[in-house]
């Protein structure tokens, strides 16, 4: 919908009331109490009915000229234009002959109004922002903050971002490269205001440091840039088609490219920016901002832990839990909370990487649902005293192409940052990983991108287990279709099954110790029941007596079994009752 200044005014102003007196020629003498909107509508009016020549005379247009001439400290030739763009801004879509048509000149005036001197004046004003492909003007917009200031004020008075917050300045940081990646904004202009931000917030470190590296302005720039995908975007594995949109001239782009390649950029020598492995089919050659930059200069925002804390799940929250396994189960259980004692766990990691092997703990959980396999995770985190990092793969798979991928990597990045910052090392725990463990997809003609970003992320996963130098724990309900490449880097594989009687009994026992003995008993033997089904059947229970205050009979508590049974997926045969 078009907002025109007429539109403009309505939304925001009630109506005025009462005309101007008119001139001879028939033209409106300005009244007391116009605002800058009136007068910029005037000058849109005027234009249209004489052509902007005769609308800048003093005769016709020059009052309402002046006027917001003097008010945006710009030309009476650059108000008139703004007048007009302010008009049309909205529609959408727009052409040349269009303003041609509503500033009553030629198309070739308005090419030379807009890539001149006039336009650009209103740009480094910030009252337009244009955007560009190979450096003609294909859009326009004006900035909200513009608008709301000519409605609020009268006048535009230009947002100075100084002395603002760490977080305030990433802000304005990152709207600075989003209206340089749609093109609002040249390499020059950007350049120009990322020094001017810097400039006006020098009581922030990260400003104070970036100034004293020295860097010529390309190198400040990118800098910049990696530090604003660092932050903003939680990406530590950028391509060089991620900073790629700062460059018009390309010959520019490809000489950077070719020495970030080379290693011998000034950037990576000075140790801003290092080499990063990643098997992303996306960004084959990826670089990251260097932990000795990120603590020189992003210590304000405490990047390394600053996502992971409010994620973690602190094991003395953990309520502690009985748990009953079959013997098997039982024992594997057992090694593996040795294993990761505190002391077990850094002894054989320094035994590990003194023969070059790799230090990392990967685990598998797999079986039906309800055999304990998260709680398990939980238990054993809380005996360990090591906390969680619960991750579901499900919610990062994103619909948009690329994001999938750097949310995985961003994952196992602030991982990584959490281990080396505990003196513990916390869990990583991967719940319902059916998603991602299965086996790779062969590329199908219709889904050929889907199926891409589904082995993309697989093979971040399968890289980052390769280098863990952490503890993995991964859950799962089906292991036959595991792809070949999991198995070998899951070192310790626990499959739960069922509970078998004596388990049930134990279980039935904690959960409900008022039943009878020959009740437990017979229960157990009856329903072939997991731990976590035995549990729903307790809460009903539980709840049953609180409602009817008392007691649910023999016969309930057998039928709540049954019904149970029948909703899972995995039924299997029952003797007892139901013979």
């Amino acid at each position: 919908m078009k907002m025109n200044i007429s539109a403009l005014k309505a939304k925001l102003f009630p109506a005025k009331t009462g005309t101007g007196n008119k001139t001879e020629s028939g033209n409106e003498i300005p009244r007391e109490g116009m605002d800058i909107l009136d007068h910029l509508e005037k000058i849109v009016e005027m234009t249209q009915e004489l052509g902007i020549d005769k609308c800048l005379s003093e005769k016709n247009g020059g009052t309402h000229v002046d006027y917001v001439a003097g008010k945006l400290g710009i030309s009476p030739v650059q108000a008139v234009i703004f007048s007009h763009l302010l008009d049309i801004d909205g529609d959408g879509e727009w052409s040349y002959s269009e303003i041609a048509e509503s500033l009553q000149c030629s198309k070739i005036r308005i090419k030379k109004y807009l890539h001149g001197a006039e336009c650009k004046e209103l740009e480094k004003k910030k009252l337009v922002r244009f955007c560009r492909e190979t450096g003609i003007i294909t859009a326009f917009r004006i900035p909200l903050d513009v608008k709301n200031s000519l409605t609020k004020f009268n006048e535009y008075r230009p947002e100075k971002n100084e002395n603002v917050t760490i977080a305030k300045f990433f802000a304005s940081l990152e709207q600075l490269f989003d209206e340089r990646e749609t093109s609002e904004l040249t390499f020059e202009s950007m350049a120009t205001e990322l020094q001017e931000l810097i400039k006006l917030n020098m009581h922030l470190e990260f400003c104070k440091k970036i100034m004293s590296y020295n860097l010529d302005e390309s190198d400040l720039v990118l800098l910049a840039c990696f530090c604003h995908l660092c932050c903003n975007n939680n990406n530590d594995s950028i391509g060089t088609d991620d900073f790629m949109f700062l460059y018009e001239d390309k010959s520019i782009f490809t000489d950077i490219k070719l020495r970030f390649f080379k290693g011998n950029h000034p950037l990576i020598d000075s140790k801003f920016i290092e080499f990063t492995k990643t098997s992303d089919s996306v960004n084959s050659y990826a670089w990251k901002l260097s932990n000795t930059a990120k603590k020189e200069l992003l210590s304000e925002l405490n990047v390394r832990g600053r996502d992971y804390r409010k994620n973690l799940m602190l094991f003395d929250a953990i309520k502690p839990k009985k748990m009953f396994y079959n013997a098997r189960e039982n024992e594997a259980i057992q090694t593996l909370v040795s294993l990761l004692s505190n002391e077990n766990y850094n002894k054989i990691q320094e035994r590990l990487e003194g023969k070059g092997m790799r230090k990392g703990f990967a685990c598998l959980f797999s079986g039906l649902p309800g055999t304990g396999k998260t709680e398990t995770a939980y238990q054993i985190a809380r005996e360990t005293k090591r906390n969680i990092m619960k991750i579901d793969i499900s919610e990062i798979k994103s619909c948009w192409y690329g994001e999938s991928e750097k949310k995985t990597r961003a994952i196992f990045d602030t991982y990584r940052a959490a281990v080396e910052d505990s003196e513990t090392a916390p869990i990583l725990l991967i719940n319902e990983a059916d998603a991602v463990i299965g086996k790779r997809i062969e590329f199908s003609q219709g889904n050929r991108a889907i199926d891409q970003v589904e082995n993309t992320i697989q093979n971040i996963i399968l890289e980052e287990m390769e280098n863990l130098s952490g503890i993995l724990i991964a859950t799962t309900n089906l292991t036959q279709n595991m792809d070949k490449a999991y198995e070998r880097r899951f070192l310790y594989k626990i499959c739960f099954g069922k509970p078998g009687k004596e388990s049930r009994m134990g279980i039935w026992n904690t959960l409900l110790p008022g039943l009878p003995q020959d009740t437990t008993k017979e229960l157990s033997g009856s329903f072939e029941l997991t731990g976590g089904q035995i549990e729903n059947i307790a809460r009903k229970i539980e709840v049953d007596s609180i409602l009817k205050g008392s007691e649910p009979s023999m016969d309930v508590v057998v039928q709540y079994c049954r019904l149970e049974r029948q909703n899972s997926l995995y039924a299997s045969k029952t003797i007892g009752f139901e013979q």
